[in-house]
């Protein structure tokens, strides 16, 4: 079943994790939308640079380290995902704190590592 996903944080650079997992994310047949300061494509996904109001998010996947989360938690919470992955080094307790009450699940875990073992 797809889960639309917004990578967040996402890289045209084709050697950052955020670029790897829009491509996998894509290749999984997963809809993928993706925010992060320079626009660009990713297999196929353009990266938006404006904070938009995405609907129907199963996943926020987090590639921005905890002291530039800061400034994006209202958006992040307002737009209700079903989940939001904090990816190695953006493991954030600030954070898990605000989600937790604002009954949004979340998990330190790889979004690679859940895509390639079958658990995303």
């Amino acid at each position: 079943m797809s889960k639309k996903t917004l990578v967040f944080g996402a890289s045209i650079k084709p050697n950052r994790y955020s670029n790897y997992a829009v491509e996998r994310l894509v290749n999984n047949k997963h809809e993928v939308v993706a925010y992060g300061s320079k626009s660009g494509t990713i297999s196929g996904v353009e990266i938006d640079t404006e904070l938009l109001p995405y609907k129907d998010l199963n996943t926020v996947t987090l590639y921005l380290n905890p002291t530039v989360q800061k400034e994006y938690y209202d958006y992040i919470i307002g737009l209700k995902p079903e989940r939001v992955i904090f990816n190695p080094g953006t493991e954030n307790d600030e954070f898990y704190k605000l989600l937790d009450k604002n009954n949004i699940p979340h998990e330190a875990s790889c979004t690679l590592v859940l895509l390639s073992t079958n658990q995303y």
